[in-house]
């Protein structure tokens, strides 16, 4: 096969002049963007009472929150270069349509099966929306306001997760966990009125087929690596069945970038990474949100288990990370134009890794929230100052006909760092926690010991039944847990220390921060 593409028909540019409209279509993918990142944690804090009601195990329960996420990634690629076929609009409101009734489904489930399909079909619809939404505003807004919009979408992506899972917490404490579907039913609803008469259709016109054995190797690369970033925490790496999951996505990764190499009409060309922009953005938002959910994840048992926070409460002491990157990414644009893109991107980076290093030097629980609470937002800045020109340095890279795939480029890179983060963080705060406490149970029942080494949680269900050994296990598991804190933390910072240094070296360079010696963009 030759690697000549077929002759495209690129129709007229789409750029909307009309400001009011502008803000509409802002308004109708910023609404549908949050009912799909909203939906990727909200069943996270009902997890006991979707056991109750469905009489299911964990597993079965982590499964209807994981169905979602991995039909989510799975689909991201394929359905984005559809939406570039089809018509964005007309993707984006049989997606919207299509997540509207699987979220009806959802609250109204009778059985796990049927919960199960719900949450697959959502999947689906969000997989239809995302790339959608990110393509929309590319197509639509000239560039002297792209990098706002792309600010404002790169602050809802980044924060909606968080503000979701407080809004269904309140929900479910003060109704049931399923009226945790009437939030992002009701934002289908408001984007779908909003869409419908705010945004405009835009396709690419190509002559040649869809690649289907690029669209099928990709699923299953993304399905493989997802999902055994998701087990691994719980089952090891060495469990079968993740081992299994590993070995077809890298297989399924490497013939698909063979045959994309080779097709004359790719789902993605590769030789697109040659590009600076689309590999630095790629990496940075792979690392960032890979940072910020291990950040979620060790979060909540120091909230809830260390400082006995409720659930709603310990989700509100998450906001501030939320609030600082929504303010940031805002502003990020203004900044990435006066200092340039590269140097943005790096200064996003150091603030990070800053952040991450506040919450290893101060973190104790008897310091309590104040002392992860500085880390928090210096995190919150520089992630928000990162994110924004990341994400503009992807979309940028390829061109406009290609946007449903660069914003599925983008989108995935954020939901495989999330699970990658999850994985890898995890798994040091868990190795971290059994070697500190492993010598600070000397005197305790072996049993009670061992369940103690699970983890904090664990530790502080054993403590009620431990007698007079109750407090030197809960002091013990709290202290443990924040020498795994740090350890974690401390290996964040120094990760994304190496990603700053490696975009300080081949990042993109804008016309701001460009130099004499500086390579192409």
């Amino acid at each position: 096969m030759t690697s000549t593409s077929p002759v495209r028909v690129h129709p007229p540019s789409l750029v909307v002049d009309d400001p009011r409209r502008r803000r509409a279509i802002l308004w109708a993918v910023g609404i549908a963007l949050m009912a799909v990142v909203a939906s990727v944690s909200g069943l996270n804090v009902a997890q006991p009472q979707l056991a109750s009601a469905f009489d299911a195990s964990q597993g079965d329960v982590l499964w209807i929150i994981n169905t979602y996420t991995l039909t989510l990634a799975a689909l991201l690629l394929p359905l984005g270069a559809a939406g570039d076929r089809l018509g964005r609009r007309r993707v984006l409101l049989l997606g919207l349509a299509l997540f509207g009734l699987a979220n009806i489904a959802g609250a109204l489930a009778p059985v796990l099966e049927a919960m199960l399909a719900a949450r697959l079909l959502a999947g689906v619809g969000a997989a239809m929306i995302m790339p959608v939404t990110l393509a929309v505003i590319t197509a639509t807004f000239p560039e002297g306001e792209r990098s706002r919009a792309i600010g404002i979408w790169s602050a809802v992506a980044a924060s909606g997760g968080l503000l979701g899972m407080y809004l269904s917490a309140l929900l479910v404490d003060l109704a049931s966990w399923r009226w945790l579907f009437a939030l992002p039913i009701a934002l289908t609803i408001a984007a779908l009125l909003v869409a419908i008469r705010a945004v405009p259709d835009s396709r690419e016109v190509a002559s040649g087929r869809f690649d289907l054995v690029g669209a099928v190797t990709s699923v299953v690369a993304a399905v493989g690596f997802t999902f055994a970033l998701h087990e691994a925490p719980t089952h090891g790496w060495t469990d079968p069945v993740v081992l299994i999951a590993l070995a077809a996505a890298v297989l399924a990764a490497v013939a698909f970038a063979v045959w994309e190499l080779r097709a004359d009409d790719p789902l993605l060309d590769l030789r697109f990474f040659r590009r600076r922009g689309l590999s630095s953005g790629s990496a940075i938002l792979l690392v960032l949100f890979g940072v910020q959910g291990g950040v979620s994840l060790m979060l909540y048992p120091f909230l809830q288990v260390a400082l006995g926070w409720s659930g709603l409460v310990a989700t509100l002491g998450l906001m501030p990370l939320a609030l600082m990157m929504m303010l940031a990414s805002g502003l990020a644009p203004r900044f990435a134009a006066r200092v340039g893109t590269r140097t943005a991107m790096v200064a996003g980076l150091g603030m990070s890794a800053a952040g991450l290093a506040l919450m290893a030097g101060l973190v104790s629980a008897d310091g309590g929230y104040l002392s992860v609470l500085p880390g928090l937002v210096v995190l919150g800045v520089g992630a928000g100052l990162a994110m924004t020109p990341s994400t503009e340095a992807i979309t940028s890279s390829l061109p406009e006909e290609r946007q449903g795939v660069a914003s599925a480029v983008n989108d995935l890179a954020r939901e495989l760092g999330a699970a990658l983060g999850i994985a890898l963080l995890g798994g040091l705060l868990v190795a971290g926690y059994r070697d500190a406490i492993s010598v600070r149970l000397d005197g305790v029942p072996a049993e009670w010991a061992g369940a103690a080494s699970e983890g904090i949680a664990t530790a502080a269900a054993i403590a009620t039944e431990a007698g007079p050994h109750a407090a030197q296990i809960l002091d013990a598991a709290r202290v443990a847990f924040v020498v795994g804190w740090q350890q974690t933390m401390w290996a964040g910072a120094a990760v994304l220390g190496a990603v700053a240094i490696a975009i300080l070296v081949r990042g993109p360079v804008s016309a701001v921060d460009r130099s004499p010696s500086a390579g192409a963009s």
